[in-house]
This record gives C-alpha cells, structure tokens and sequence, in this order.
C-alpha cells in the first residue's frame, strides 16, 4: 500500500476529468480493502484508513474545510495515475475513497500552526480568505546611510561623549525580514528606535529615508513599533486590549463594527481564539502565556496595517518553539509586501534560517550586511570558519564579540597580531577581541561596504500618487475627543475597578469603620470633645487615604502613556479627562461604606438632611485630596519620591488642620488655609452643630461657603496643576 500511495500526486487541472473518468470503472472491492487516498493542495499525498476521518485539533484554531468526493479504488489499479506524480499544485482537491458516500465536512486539511493555509484559500467555498495583512499598503522601502549616533554622560569632573552606534549602512525593502543581530549593548535596539523615528535627541548623523523622503509626523500612521518589554494592562482580556486599540487607531471613516470586525480579524491572524477571553495578567496576577502576550503586542501594532514593522527581540524569554512560531508570523506579515525589521538576540538555526537579510553589529560597528544566507560563506571568505558543528546565529555573534576559540583564525589576522607584538617578549599570541572586531569591520569595509553604499544611492522607483500619500501632513486622529475620551474613561474603570475595589481594601475600610464606631460608640452622650475627634479623624483618614492611592495613577501609567502618545493613540486633554473622571465613581464607593457604618454607630445627628451633607462635604474633601494626590504624582513621576513627599505634605495639613494647635503663630497660620482637612473639619461642626460650643476653640465659621469654595478651588487647581505637569513631561509626540 505503501509503494501505491507514493504514486499518487497532484492533480493538473486538465487531467482530474480523465482520471475520474477511469476511476469510476474501477470494480468494487471488499471493505477489508479500501483505502482512503488524499490528494492535498500543496503536494504531500496522505494515505490513510477510512476510521481515521474525523475532526483534527489544530491547537485550538478553527478548522478549514474542504470539497470531497468517494469513489471505489482498487489498489491494484492505483499504479494507473502513476505519470501524474509530477503535476500541478494549483489543481483541485479531491478525496477519493469508496462506496460514493459524501465525507463529513469537518474533515480538516490544514494543519498550520496559526491555522491558515498558505495560500489563504477557503477551500470550502472555493475562494481566496481574505488575510488582514493583504490589504494594499504602501509599500516602504528602507533606507540608512552612515547612521551614527553619540550620547553625552555627566561624570563628576566632566563630561564624556560616547558613540553607540558607528557609520551604518544598509537598506530594508518590502516582502524582507531583517534581523539585527549582535551581543548585548552592540546598539541593535539604539538602531531600532531611530529607524522608528523613536529618537529625535543627542547627536545623530548620517540619513535614514522612507522611499527616499525623511522621516514627517504623517509616517507614524504607517509604522509600528513592538517595545522588547510587553506595555499592556494586566486585567484587560486579549480581546479587550485589541478593541481598545482598533477604536483608538484605526481611522474615524471606520464604524465601531468594522474595528471590532478588524479586531476579531487579528486575533484569527495570530491564533489567539483561545485565550481571547483571557486577562492579561502581570507580575502578581496570572494570565496569558509570555508567547501569547508577545503576539496581542504584535496584533496592537499590526491592526492599522502598517506598511513598516519594527520589534524589539520579540522571541526573548520565549521557548524555541513559541519563537518560531513569532517569526513564523512576521515571515507571513512580509509575504504581504510590508517591511519587516526586528532586533534579536540569540535564535536558534530553525529561526536564522527563517530571515532573508541580517545586519550583525560589534559595539556599534557593521560587521555584515547581506543576505543571512550568504552569512556563513562571507565569513569563510575572510578566513573565520567554525571549527565545530554549531547554530549559524552561535557563530555570529562569537565573531561579533571578538571570540574566535573555535573558529579558525585568518592568516592575514595573525600577521598583523604578529607584526604588532613583534617588539614584545610575547610570541605566538592569540588575537584579542579588540583584534577580532577591528580586522571583521576592516574586511567588511573593504569587501562590501562600499558596493553596497552604490545600491542604495540608486532611487526608488515609486509613483507620484505614493509620494503624494506619503507625504500627506496633517495629522489625523483615529477617534474624535469625545470618542476618545469615552473609551479610554471605559478602559480605565475596568482595569482600575481591580485595585480599587479589591478585597482587601474592602476589609480594611470595613474594619477600620467598626474600630472607629466601637470606639466612638454614641459619642454624642458623652462629651464635645469625643465628637469633635471624631469627625477630625474622618476628615483626616479620608485625606490621606485618597491621597496615597492617587499618587501611583500617573507614574504607574507613565510607560503606558508613552507607548500609546508615541503612535497618536489620542490626545493627552482626553486621556487626563477619562482618567480623572473614572477614578471618582471607585474613589467614592468605600468612603460611602465607612460612613454608613460609623454614622448611626456613633450617635450623630439621625436625620436625612444631615447624614447627606455630611456625605457631600466628605466627597468634596475626597476629591480635594485626591487632586492633590494626582498633582503630585504627576509633577513628579517616581513612586518613591512622590510618596516621600505627600507624607510630608498630608502631615503638615493635618497639624494645620486646628484640632490638634488652636493658637498658631500669625507667621505660619496661612497654612491652614491651604489644608482641605482644615476646610472639611470645620464644615462638618457646621453640620452637627448648629451654633458652635466655645468649649470647642473654634472660630466663627458663618454659612460655610468660604470653606466650600476653597475646597472647589482645591478640586480644580490641584487638577490643573496636574494637567500642566504632564505637558510639561518629554513625551513622545
């Protein structure tokens, strides 16, 4: 059966009907003997049993169907269709078995990783499926000459200037995968920023073009860029994440079905339908694989289509299989005419074998440029061939640090390493690695480089209607304010929700309200003092409390905010708005709680009015403190810093708030004044009481709208301090 299943092939177009024909006066044969014998769309005949029809799991993608016939087959006659071994793959597919009974549709033919076949053909239906990556794009041809690029460092007593990157040359077109290989801090992911336009500071040389144009704002529409650490929020769902992202980026002629089509589109793209409904997750909370994650980055930027892709070492961190199923992907976005250029580190043979140019860089320097197939016998050339079998990529980048311990050493090398120690008392030394990388850039630079400098002065031969697109300089927002602001205030209350009303504030706002009403147990029977405490403890606790919880809502956001401002995600008016505006709803939902358990435990005024406007004054002073809090965190964006300081802030609000020092001296009494804790403090005696006790020390305080209008003044002053701090910041733009 064996030698008979061999002599089965495709089938040509113009021969299915002849052999058909001669199949169908084949005579029957017993069950005992069929076979089932499968002609497939790319080549491979598969022979098989009739029990082994069935569904196949294809790692969770969902399956293609296909077109099927049954027919009788005589195995002694299947050596008759042997000449046909040799036709076309594009004819029809067929399956050919006995008893002319129809095949269940189910029966799966494809069985791709990412569960497309390659040519993108439903063959249930007999049409080509559409990719999302098969849209028209401009297509962007690459190129950078001479690229250097120099940082200044502060020292103690002066200032040093070093260079990452040194006279770079070399080009992408699209259709190609271009690696940039090379050890750590070689500047592969320096390069990859200012190819992205990610870069725009120090001193930069040389030129980079896009279709011979430099780079304009309008060319962010068209690139994306995958950061080497994965930015995303850790509570949100794939499906979530990339919705968000479509609403956001994709243009405003687009209707919300049409993104959230393109959406479920990209998760197909990148096998993504079982975890689609799967959060995130991050350091302490558990989600989707890191192969996974790495994918929903790259379905965020390959959601608008771009016509260039950079990826800073995508597969890092990643097992061989998950990274070879990454690149397998970028291998299928480049097949669709896109530029292709990603920043890896150390890949295995299967994947090296996989990119179709490589750049290898030494501490800044180009060691090779060319086809990486090309790599090995480049190298052979200038006398650095592996001594042993090993990965291509293992080789490379031995060279690229300088180690050539099993690598045969070439003779021109070991003249020069001669000739130089040729005064010294040492004799037949090794080359050092500083030796090694010179004579790899001197070789390059006079083999290759200056051929391949000529290729790329050549122009581009691109369309007038392609430059006019190109160059198209108005920047075009993908959603209007108000779109924008609607769903990022939707995207921020699910995310935030989680810390928020996570249980273990809850239990702390409910334990500590017990406390507070045990200890205060119906204070009003006791004496004045008791109750003034107490309410000067309320107005304190939910000054702080606001306060510290606002402060990480900036800084935490800060890598989010760059990554998204750096595409045009939206505006910076409307992501300040939305995040302010959903944390007060989450803000407000604990201090209701606590009030509701210590107002009728400890005995104040029962009465709806009053229990009212004791919960609007506290809001207010909640908001106030919250201002603060953001206006902080803002101004500062570190974490620590910033806690450092709202401590020292909250504590002497507190101490000015007039519980704890009636008489403050007049040089340092204007503090108070800027206290919301002070404000609320005497606007809740205001409510208990309605002329206050003098037992109290308590200045007049009237109809109380002088407090309220300072804690309004606080709500929005501290809010637009926070605002301008954010302009302030050197965010991508």
């Amino acid at each position: 059966m064996d030698s008979s299943a061999n002599g089965i092939a495709r089938l040509n177009s113009e021969e299915v009907d002849v052999a058909a024909t001669r199949l169908q006066t084949l005579t029957p044969i017993t069950p005992a003997e069929t076979m089932t014998i499968t002609a497939d769309v790319r080549g491979g005949p598969n022979l098989s049993r009739r029990s082994s029809f069935g569904k196949k799991l294809m790692g969770g993608h969902h399956p293609r169907k296909i077109w099927s016939g049954r027919m009788k087959v005589d195995p002694g006659e299947v050596g008759m269709i042997t000449s046909l071994r040799r036709a076309s793959s594009s004819s029809l597919n067929f399956l050919y078995s006995t008893g002319f009974t129809a095949l269940s549709e189910d029966i799966v033919s494809d069985n791709r990783d990412l569960g497309d076949n390659e040519n993108g053909i439903d063959l249930e239906v007999g049409q080509a499926k559409k990719s999302l990556m098969s849209e028209l794009t401009l297509p962007i041809y690459l190129k950078f000459a001479d690229v250097s690029y120099s940082v200044t460092t502060k020292g103690i007593t002066a200032s040093n200037r070093k260079e990452i990157l040194k006279g770079i040359t070399a080009s992408a077109k699209p259709g190609e995968l271009l690696a940039l290989m090379g050890p750590s801090g070689c500047g592969k992911t320096t390069l990859l920023s200012l190819l992205g336009g990610r870069i725009t500071g120090h001193i930069i040389k040389g030129s980079i073009t896009y279709n011979d144009e430099p780079y304009t704002k309008s060319l962010k529409r068209r690139i994306g860029f995958v950061t080497q650490d994965d930015i995303l929020y850790p509570h949100l769902t794939v499906k979530e994440t990339l919705t968000y992202a479509a609403l956001l980026r994709l243009p405003r002629t687009m209707s919300k079905q049409l993104k959230e089509e393109r959406t479920m589109s990209v998760v197909s793209e990148l096998g993504l339908e079982r975890c689609q409904d799967t959060i995130i997750g991050g350091a302490f909370v558990r989600g989707v694989s890191g192969g996974e994650r790495k994918r929903v980055c790259i379905g965020i930027e390959i959601i608008i289509n771009p016509s260039l892709l950079f990826l800073d070492e995508p597969t890092s961190g990643l097992d061989s299989t998950t990274a070879l199923r990454i690149i397998k992907v970028l291998q299928d976005i480049a097949k669709f005419g896109k530029t292709v250029v990603t920043a890896i580190h150390q890949p295995s043979s299967r994947l090296f074998h996989r990119f179709d140019k490589l750049i290898l860089l030494g501490k800044g320097n180009l060691i090779y440029y060319g086809k990486a197939s090309k790599s090995m016998d480049y190298f052979a050339s200038i006398g650095c061939s592996p001594l042993i079998v090993m990965n291509p990529a293992e080789f490379l980048l031995d060279l690229s640090n300088g180690n050539i311990s099993d690598v045969t050493t070439p003779s021109d090398l070991e003249n020069i390493v001669q000739s130089e120690k040729l005064g010294s008392s040492t004799r037949n030394c090794k080359p050092s690695p500083e030796d090694v990388q010179e004579y790899l850039v001197e070789a390059y630079k006079t083999r290759a480089s200056e051929k391949h400098k000529k290729i790329l002065e050549k122009s581009i031969p691109v369309g007038e209607d392609l430059n006019v697109t190109f160059s198209y300089p108005r920047r075009d927002w993908g959603a209007s304010w108000w779109q924008q602001y609607s769903i990022l205030f939707w995207r921020g209350l699910k995310e935030r929700r989680h810390d928020y009303l996570s249980w273990m504030r809850i239990i702390q706002v409910i334990v500590m309200a017990v406390i507070v009403g045990l200890l205060w147990w119906h204070s009003s029977s006791t004496t004045l003092g008791d109750e003034a405490g107490l309410l000067f403890f309320v107005s304190v606790f939910w000054g702080f409390f606001p306060v510290f919880t606002s402060l990480f809502t900036f800084p935490q956001d800060r890598a989010m905010l760059n990554k998204e401002r750096a595409v045009d995600m939206y505006t910076l008016s409307a992501y300040f708005m939305a995040t302010i505006t959903s944390d007060l709803p989450l803000h407000l939902i604990l201090p209701s709680i606590f009030l509701l358990i210590v107002y009728f435990m400890t005995g104040l005024r029962h009465t709806i009015e009053h229990f009212f406007l004791t919960m609007i004054i506290m809001f207010l002073g909640i908001i106030a403190a919250q201002g603060l809090g953001l206006a902080l965190g803002a101004s500062v964006m570190d974490i620590k810093k910033a806690t450092t300081l709202g401590s020292v802030i909250t504590m002497t609000f507190m101490l000015a708030g007039g519980f704890f020092v009636q008489r403050v001296p007049a040089f340092i009494a204007w503090l108070r004044y800027l206290s919301f804790n002070y404000h609320t403090y005497r606007l809740f005696l205001k409510v208990q009481y309605d002329s206050l006790p003098p037992a109290l020390h308590v200045t007049h305080i009237g109809n109380g709208v002088k407090e309220v209008a300072a804690l309004l003044f606080m709500v929005f002053a501290y809010r637009f301090l926070a605002y301008v701090s954010l302009r302030r910041m050197k965010l991508p733009t």
